[in-house]
């Protein structure tokens, strides 16, 4: 096997030796920016609308009561309130999201005789004294619905209009056959209103495409693309790096659905006319979480080394005092896109153990031969069936997680002997920095006997993965520690 393992497969990603989680910039995500203007455009007008519904109000009111020695009603005093009840309601019911559902007047109509209510109720509770005439609850109900849905109407229409001229239109980028790219077309140029101005195209099962995607994904930053639109997903020989690649750029991706496997992380369903799609919105800091697991690592591998040297050397005592043989055992293990690198642990089995590995070939008790797994191991040690029983032979890893070629939490790396094993889908693992420990080790480690297994938990983790996630199994993995659970 060569020094740097690469797959056979000609994947559109990974020429470059990086995790592909790593951001291609920190930056805000061009996505998210966008989105985050037009909602404060929205909450600003909205707000004026609001404010100038209640000041009319209360003067149109007071004109009359001022004739029937009626005490006035201080709006400044309570503006503000009124604004935060009104307006956090109207961002509940989704009437600051896009499309549809902003221009929902049925929804805005019953959201604002809601928040009427509300805060009629919040007036009655919480200030019993409080004179505030019905009239100007009644009068304020009815200038807000015509306010609001007259301020929004004008801002759509100018937003349309602005859009026919060619101006403030959503640059986006089509992934996919030729055939599915102008189906998509079509319809998103029927349906949008001419929101979105396609700058690009390419089709990622070409040869050609896929390894000019580093350069493609470029040109797309380059032209300021907010949004890639996968128009069948089926095209896509490597969707994982795909995914990866546009979220790590800040680049919104949206899919048409084909029924096929997607990525599940926190996707957004939204139609666009009669057009179903699904949306992956990128951090809004992009690779915010991915240093911020990268300072962890340093962090909490520098913590162990320093607070645990007294239980390394009582292991390293008892492993001499065992058996012969050196006190660490380094070896070659596959990691992060391929690359060869030198795993440390504390020693568990005699030192010719990989010579006698041969003979217990016929007893691997994993299916499918990738890995070797086998419960009553001649080889081990008994200092090391306790350490790892426990785990505490992965302690030294700590330095691996310092030196950068492994994270506490990823895919575990594997020996050449069981990559060699590997069906060209199982490569896709090495697409992200191995760990300490996984969602595999603590979802069965030992007991789980059949590798395909052990590779769709590893998938689960790269799909799905986020800071809490890394947690999350950090924690379980203390759990299963201390339990002894499919440790052998």
């Amino acid at each position: 096997m060569p020094d740097s393992y690469q797959p056979d497969r000609n994947s559109f990603v990974t020429a470059e030796q990086h995790d592909l989680r790593a951001p291609t910039a920190f930056n805000i995500g061009r996505g998210t920016a966008a989105g985050g203007l037009r909602t404060l455009a929205f909450v600003a007008l909205d707000s004026l609308s609001i404010s100038l519904a209640w000041w009319l109000a209360v003067i149109l009111v007071e004109r009359v009561q001022w004739l029937q020695s009626v005490p006035s009603f201080s709006l400044s005093r309570f503006l503000l309130p009124i604004l935060l009840i009104t307006q956090t309601m109207l961002a509940a019911a989704g009437l600051y999201s896009e499309r549809e559902s902003r221009r929902n007047m049925t929804r805005l109509f019953k959201n604002i005789t809601l928040t009427q209510a509300t805060i009629v109720a919040v007036a009655f509770l919480y200030e019993p004294g409080l004179f505030i005439s019905r009239s100007v609850f009644l009068l304020a109900w009815i200038l807000n619905l015509l306010l609001i849905s007259t301020g929004r109407w004008i801002a759509e229409s100018a937003i349309t209009t602005l859009r026919r001229r060619g101006a403030v239109t959503r640059p986006i980028f089509l992934i996919g056959t030729p055939r599915d790219r102008l189906i998509s077309q079509i319809a998103l140029k029927l349906a949008s209103n001419q929101e979105f101005k396609i700058v690009g195209q390419a089709d990622l099962s070409e040869a050609s495409e896929r390894q000019r995607w580093t350069q493609t994904l470029h040109e797309i930053a380059d032209k300021g693309v907010g949004e890639v639109f996968v128009c069948s997903w089926q095209s896509i020989e490597d969707p994982m790096a795909l995914y990866w690649s546009l979220k790590m750029a800040g680049i919104h991706l949206r899919i048409l659905p084909t029924g096929l496997e997607i990525p599940h992380q926190a996707p957004k369903i939204e139609t666009i006319g009669s057009l179903l799609t699904i949306q992956f919105q990128p951090p809004t800091l992009v690779g915010g979480d991915f240093w911020t697991k990268r300072l962890f690592d340093i962090v909490v591998a520098s913590t162990i080394l320093l607070v645990g040297s007294p239980i390394y050397l009582f292991l390293a005592l008892l492993i001499k005092l065992d058996s012969p043989g050196p006190i660490f055992y380094k070896q070659t293990r596959v990691g992060l896109k391929g690359r060869h690198f030198k795993v440390w642990k504390f020693r568990t089995m005699v030192i010719n153990a990989d010579r006698l590995l041969k003979e217990l070939e016929a007893r691997n008790e994993i299916k499918g031969g990738v890995l070797f797994k086998m419960k009553d191991d001649p080889r081990i040690t008994k200092v090391g069936k306790f350490l790892r029983r426990y785990s505490l032979d992965e302690l030294p890893q700590a330095i691996n997680v310092l030196i950068g070629d492994m994270s506490l939490v990823g895919p575990r790396p594997l020996p050449l002997r069981d990559v060699e094993g590997f069906a060209p889908h199982h490569h896709v693992r090495h697409n992200v920095m191995p760990g300490i420990t996984g969602l595999w080790q603590v979802s069965g480690r030992s007991d789980i006997t059949d590798f395909e297994d052990a590779f769709r938990l590893d998938m689960t983790y790269i799909q799905n993965w986020s800071l809490a996630s890394d947690f999350k199994i950090l924690l379980r993995t203390v759990q299963v520690v201390f339990a002894s659970k499919g440790a052998y």
